[in-house]
This record gives structure tokens, C-alpha cells and sequence, in this order.
């Protein structure tokens, strides 16, 4: 087979008939297939299903019953799935134009690279489809960002934030990808150093349905930056960045509405001992849990400890506002950066340590998928 076409979806129904004849019409006489990777709760299973039976190309489906790791793990799912050595990942929501694949092919058959991704940035790409000026300039922002983080492994792409690529599977090894949300690209860029082709494209508007995009995968991207260049520590701090900005605006607030800065301070701690908590579950230590028990005993850990950490670092705090004279809010700060250490080495060790070592065991070279599947 030339080619296996993954499409991660998430409620993607409305869009998969004109996907999957779109791009049967842009692949005619190409040995190809077309892999959805499904983590819907709406009827989008259903309709992929009854489109698969009309289809000029073969469709086959994998409904990810406890989807891992957002899209980027749907996508890995897909390759390690995917019948064909050369894998497209496009979105399903018909952004990435089908009829650019050809395209994106016939630069990949010249031979002299491992991976072709569809900018919007090169010469003769635009990025029309982003919803207004702020997304433009965040999406602008980002990539500049990374590219500055990553300066030789993506010094031969202009747009390494986009899900609209061609890769050579052989060429990537999967077991070391970790994935979070979106940004799955950026994960196979950042790992190894891949050749590097482009071809412009023009990201249109959504056929269908509304965008995924939201502040939460802002963060998801922020942490996976920040762990693929400095590893988990740094993430960490991503964290507990948010948390300390979260508890001095709440110790703010408290304290302008007329509440003593001591039982503000109490207060903020809490609330952002449990966000913290659910930001570290489901971000920094997301690989971990599996092999670190139940979540609710991670939390009573991760509770109990913190509050431990309060308690002893409130009273500092009074003794910098009441000996040291300095501002409350400035105190909290001192006190909050002097705690980070020992809170991460305390989650990394005992919080999210694995309770038995997980045995060493080859995996196949094409690992069957974990969820229900569809073949046509």
C-alpha cells in the first residue's frame, strides 16, 4: 500500500462524507486507505461507518473507547495502526485541503526527505482559515516561539505547528513520542532530526462544526514545549507558574474586598493546591499514571502535602510581612518560589512513583489498536 491517511476526529460528523470523497477523488489510482482515529461521544462512529460503504477508497476505523493523550495520541494510534510506510496526518474537519495531497506526495517521491509538511507560512501558503486577527498572531507567536527553542531540529520547516503532514514511519521512532493534544508535529520535529521538505497550502475554513481550540490546549501546548526542551521539571514549573499567578490574584482579590491577608493567603493556597493537582494529572505527570495507583490517592499525597508545605510556610510568610516589613502579596511570592523544589521532588518520587516496575516486553513492529475498529 502507497499510502495510509490518518484523520484523528472528535465530533467530526458533518464533515466525513465530503472528507472521504474528496480525498478518494484526489487519490484515484493510488494504492491508498483512509484511517480514522475516533474519539467522538456524538454519532460520528455511525456516520463513518455507513460513508465506509460507498467509498472508492477502502476506509477503516478505530474508536479509541478511552481515548489517551488527546489528538497526538489518536494520531500515534494511527501509525502504529496504519497499513502503508508513508502516513498522512490531516484534520478532519477539511482545513487541509485533500486536493493539496497529490502535492504533498510527488514532493515526497523525489526521495530526499523523511517528512513533507503543508505550511502555511512558506512562500505561496496563506492562513486565511484561522478565526481572526488574535488567532493569527497567537498562531505567529507560537511558532516563533518553538522555532526559537528548537533552532536546528526545525530549522527546515516555517511551520511546525500545523497537523497537515506526510510522514516516512520508518523514519520516526514511536516508542519515544509523548504525545499531549494538538501538537503532535512538533513531537516528531523536536525528537529526532528529520529531512525536511514543504509545500505551501491555503488553510481554509471549517466545513463544519466549531473549533477545538481553547485555552486549556494552550497550556497542553506550553507544557509540552517546555518538557520536550527541558524535560518534566520544567513543565512543572509551567504549573506551578499558573498556580502561584492563580493564588497571588486570589490573595488580591480577598484582600481588596476587606479580608485579612493571612486567611486570603489560607484560602488562595487551597484553591490552587487543587488546580495544581488536576494540572499535574493530566499534564505534567499524564505518563505516569498508569503505574502510580489509584487518582485518588495521588491526590490525598499530593493534598496533604501541600498543606503540610502551607503550614509551615505561612508563618514564614507572617515573619516576612510582620519582621521583614516587606508587602504581603511580594512575600507570598518569595515563599511560593522557595517551595517549588520540594514540591517536585516530592510528586516525581512519591506521588506519581510507579508501584511495580513494568516489565520489559518487545513490542510488535504494527501493535494491533486498542479500540473498537471498522475495516471497509
Amino acid at each position: 500500500m502507497d499510502l495510509t491517511v490518518i484523520v484523528p476526529t472528535f465530533n467530526e460528523g458533518p464533515n466525513v462524507a465530503e472528507l472521504v470523497g474528496r480525498l478518494g477523488a484526489a487519490l484515484e489510482g493510488r494504492d491508498a486507505e483512509i484511517l480514522f482515529v475516533d474519539d467522538s461521544t456524538d454519532d460520528t462512529p455511525a456516520i463513518i461507518a455507513s460513508v465506509a460503504t460507498t467509498s472508492t477508497i477502502p476506509v477503516r476505523l478505530i474508536h479509541r473507547d478511552e481515548p489517551v493523550a488527546g489528538l497526538g495520541g489518536a494520531v500515534l494510534e494511527g501509525f502504529r495502526a496504519a497499513r502503508a510506510r508513508w502516513c498522512l496526518v490531516m484534520d478532519g474537519d477539511l482545513q487541509h485541503p485533500p486536493e493539496d495531497v497529490p502535492r504533498m506526495l510527488d514532493r515526497a517521491a523525489v526521495g530526499d526527505v523523511d517528512i513533507v509538511v503543508a505550511s502555511r507560512y512558506v512562500t505561496g501558503g496563506t492562513a486565511g482559515g484561522l478565526a481572526g486577527a488574535t488567532r493569527t498572531a497567537v498562531s505567529r507567536a507560537s511558532t516563533a516561539l518553538t522555532k526559537s527553542m528548537f533552532p536546528r531540529k526545525l530549522h527546515g520547516t516555517t511551520d511546525p505547528m500545523t497537523g497537515f503532514f506526510l510522514v516516512d514511519r520508518d523514519a520516526i521512532d514511536l516508542d519515544a513520542l509523548r504525545p499531549r493534544g494538538f501538537k503532535i508535529l512538533l513531537e516528531i520535529l523536536a525528537r529526532r532530526q528529520l529531512r525536511i521538505g514543504e509545500v505551501p497550502f491555503a488553510f481554509a475554513s471549517r466545513y463544519a462544526g466549531s473549533s477545538k481550540a481553547s485555552f486549556t490546549q494552550g497550556i497542553r501546548f506550553l507544557t509540552q514545549l517546555a518538557m520536550l526542551r527541558f524535560g518534566r521539571m520544567s513543565a512543572f514549573a509551567v504549573v506551578g507558574g499558573v498556580g502561584a499567578l492563580a493564588n497571588l490574584a486570589i490573595m488580591w482579590g480577598l484582600i481588596h474586598l476587606g479580608m485579612g491577608y493571612l486567611p486570603a493567603a489560607i484560602i488562595a493556597s487551597e484553591v490552587t493546591i487543587i488546580g495544581n493537582f488536576l494540572l499535574l494529572e493530566y499534564l505534567v505527570f499524564s505518563d505516569m499514571r498508569a503505574d502510580s495507583g489509584l487518582m485518588r490517592t495521588r491526590f490525598i499525597k499530593s493534598f496533604t502535602f501541600n498543606n503540610v508545605e502551607a503550614l509551615v510556610r505561612i508563618p514564614v510568610l507572617a515573619l516576612l510581612v510582620q519582621d521583614a516589613h516587606i508587602p504581603s502579596v511580594l512575600a507570598a511570592a518569595i515563599t511560593l518560589v522557595a517551595a517549588f523544589i520540594v514540591r517536585f521532588v516530592f510528586h516525581a518520587l512519591w506521588v506519581y512513583a510507579p508501584k511495580s516496575q513494568p516489565s520489559a516486553t518487545p513490542s510488535p513492529a504494527l501493535p494491533q489498536p486498542t479500540g473498537r475498529t471498522l475495516e471497509s
